[in-house]
């Protein structure tokens, strides 16, 4: 019998991008996650980055080729802290972890299996390391220990050594890669922001909503008809809540799970002109599907051939990595939907479970494995949509169930079927590790108390969805709280001008609009009381990273440039919030609240904390109900926070086309200093000309009193 041994495969490495350099491995495969999403790097925004060499790191990784599979292993240091890996919703901090990246529905553990497995990771030692394969890898962040490790743990007597651990110290990520070869990048920081701008930028930089896309959304029951949403429309427009996009769930097709991808004509006789008419009254349409096509499609039995071998509830699985079946589905869209003014879809079920989607034995015409597939779907809907409403010079703002690596640009949002609300929150902040984003939404709630936290802080992510069509839920079924909510709704209309900076600010520079605090300067978890480890016996030996693990901050998040969020949940009175170095204001008060520090913080059920730096600018707008249209002036209220002199720089487009990709944009310069008697005074600068100005009149507001 021939035994092959294992082959120790040399890596060369080639800068692609400043920052950003390239290894390959034996023989990667021509289908991976970066030629699916099918991004061009933004290269205008690496000129705004530190430039670098090629960390030393690069020398000591390794691979080695054996049973048609590929073994990576990336050296750590022993104070090295990991982040990343794709959607967690319990763990910020990933070192010890042991994950099977495969794209599913989230489970309730953070095993690797998630809506966005993204195999890249980030080290607070300022790099990156991105694995582009649509295979399921396995990753050891931290565990394993290696024979001939230059830093192996020391062998202990367990019957007398109180030190003796289960989990012995390791000092390398190891990835099983089930394939040939592979193709590694190294994203350089030097700070771990500076490397995750590489990798959005990398990604053809993070996508820019339109600005309807950051007010408010709501979705109606499924079987609701054309004439029942109009009135839920005009029941928010009485009430005085505001609404910019309504998503219809599955009853507006004739026919769903399988899907028809057409109207069902007695609850919607006229769709065009159902969504014409919404479109007038300033809402938006957003259309739940999912792929699988029904036997009762009319391009059933032209994507039959153009499908898989499985099905999905007895509907056939369109092959997107099939060009002529990614064109016949983009056809079908364009002719039943977006031709007639739908602005958006929610992409459900391409995530999991396992007795949900296509097996493992599935084949597929393109030739594309059934893994790879699953391991993909989500980014080729993501793709195949985006581009139908890039050839109509469209933006959209969309949902969907599952993505990967290379989706930074696409405007999609994640959200899922699970409901723990701090876990939802430790999900955004993760988010912000691997380009994609996240929505806290809000369904039902048992309580009037549970509705508002949950409410307060979608009112402070990517989407500010209410999503509670299986309850019937509205924003005012608890009238105890009715009108804080809609106080918070409309702080989020308000805070459009400052949403929309911040996501100009994603595309162009890289940077996440919503991110761990472990990505802010100036941020340590000091003061954090420790939090013993689990552990099945108490006489294990004290676990190497205890002090990061216990210091995990996961319930506190930056908002923009400028905003620390910091929720509290139902029950809850008072929270500790950790606050980076700086002088820090209360965003509601202007007040000093600390700097470095640790604070207790009672805010009462109708606030959620928000806390502001020093010379912070955050623009405002008025509380309008519905997103200002392309061409239409925004009044802005200027705030100022602190003492310091303050800048920011204020994006402008028209809000709704991709013309921003042919330079019709522009920057405004808005200052805060003192004049001669130490008086605090704001300036804007003007527009380019021939450029966008949709600013009105602008009134300042200096919220920290002398």
């Amino acid at each position: 019998m021939l035994v092959l041994s294992p082959l120790r495969a040399q890596i060369h490495w080639t800068l692609v991008e400043p920052g950003v350099w390239k290894g390959v491995v034996g023989t990667p495969e021509e289908y991976s996650l970066l030629s699916v999403s099918g991004k061009m790097p933004l290269k205008e925004g690496f000129t705004r980055l530190p430039v670098v060499t090629l960390p030393a790191l690069a020398d000591e990784i390794t691979a080695t080729l054996n049973d048609g599979k590929t073994y990576i292993t990336i050296p750590l240091q022993r104070q090295e802290q990991l982040y990343g890996f794709g959607l967690n919703f319990k763990t910020v901090h990933q070192r010890g972890r042991i994950l099977n990246l495969h794209v599913d529905h989230y489970g309730g553990k953070d095993d690797g299996r998630t809506h966005a497995p993204v195999p890249f990771y980030v080290s607070s030692c300022g790099y990156g390391i991105l694995i582009n394969s649509a295979r399921y890898l396995t990753v050891y962040a931290g565990s394993g220990s290696r024979k001939d490790s230059p830093d192996a743990p020391v062998a202990k007597d367990r019957n007398t050594d109180k030190t003796w651990s289960a989990n012995p110290y390791s000092d390398a990520v190891s990835v099983l890669v089930p394939a040939p070869g592979v193709e590694i990048y190294l994203f350089a920081g030097p700070q771990p922001m500076d490397v995750v701008r590489r990798y959005n930028l990398f990604c053809g930089g993070g996508t820019l909503p339109p600005r309807w896309g950051l007010g408010f959304t709501h979705r109606t029951p499924s079987l609701y008809t054309a004439d029942q949403v109009k009135q839920e429309a005009e029941e928010f427009e009485r009430r005085g809540y505001p609404l910019d996009f309504i998503g219809l769930e599955p009853g507006w097709q004739s026919k769903s799970y399988p899907c028809t991808f057409e109207w069902d004509k007695q609850r919607f006789p006229q769709p065009k002109a159902f969504v014409d008419e919404m479109k007038k009254r300033g809402i938006r349409i957003n259309l739940w599907t999912n792929p699988y096509v029904s036997p009762e499609s009319d391009i059933y039995e032209q994507m039959f051939p153009l499908s898989g071998s499985h099905t999905v509830w007895c509907g056939i699985v369109p092959d997107l990595a099939h060009e002529k079946g990614r064109r016949l589905w983009m056809d079908k869209l364009d002719k039943e939907h977006v031709g007639i003014g739908v602005s958006g879809y929610k992409v459900d079920e391409v995530d999991g479970y396992d007795r949900w989607l296509w097996p493992d034995v599935a084949i597929f015409p393109s030739g594309v494995s059934a893994e790879q597939m699953r391991q993909t779907y989500g980014l080729w809907v993501q793709r195949t949509t985006t581009d139908l409403y890039h050839q109509r010079n469209q933006r959209t703002y969309g949902l969907v169930r599952a993505s990967n690596a290379g989706a930074s640009a696409y405007p999609y949002v994640i959200y899922n079927d699970y409901y723990s609300h701090p876990d939802f929150i430790t999900a955004l902040i993760n988010s912000g590790f691997c380009g994609v984003l996240w929505t806290p939404e809000v369904r039902g709630s048992k309580t009037a108390e549970e509705w508002l936290r949950r409410f307060q802080t979608v009112v402070f992510s990517p989407m500010a969805m209410l999503n509670a069509w299986a309850s019937g839920t509205k924003p005012w079924s608890f009238p105890e709280v009715a009108e804080q909510v809609k106080e918070y709704a409309l702080l989020r209309m308000r805070m459009i001008p400052y949403w929309y900076t911040e996501f100009a600010r994603y595309h162009f520079d890289g940077i996440p609009p919503f991110r761990a605090m472990n990505l802010e300067a100036g941020f340590s978890p000091s003061g954090v009381e420790p939090v013993e480890l689990q552990n099945t016996n108490a006489n294990l030996e004290t676990n190497p990273y205890l002090e990061a693990v216990s210091k995990e901050i996961k319930d506190q998040y930056m908002a923009g440039e400028y905003l620390l969020i910091a929720p509290l949940f139902a029950g809850q009175t008072q929270r500790k919030v950790v606050l980076p170095k700086g002088n820090w204001y209360d965003f509601y008060t202007g007040k000093y609240v600390g700097n470095g520090e640790t604070i207790t913080v009672s805010p009462g059920l109708d606030r959620i904390p928000v806390f502001v730096k020093d010379g912070a600018i955050i623009p405002l707008m008025e509380p309008l109900l519905h997103a200002p249209t392309a061409g239409q002036k925004m009044n802005l209220e200027i705030r100022h926070y602190g003492k310091a002199d303050g800048f920011y720089r204020f994006y402008d487009d028209d809000g709704e086309t991709y013309d921003y990709e042919r330079g019709e944009y522009t920057w405004r310069d808005i200052r805060v200093t003192r004049d001669r008697k130490g008086r605090l005074k704001g300036s804007i600068s003007k527009a380019e000309r021939g450029k966008p100005d949709n600013i009105g009149t602008v009134n300042w507001r200096f919220m920290t009193q002398e």
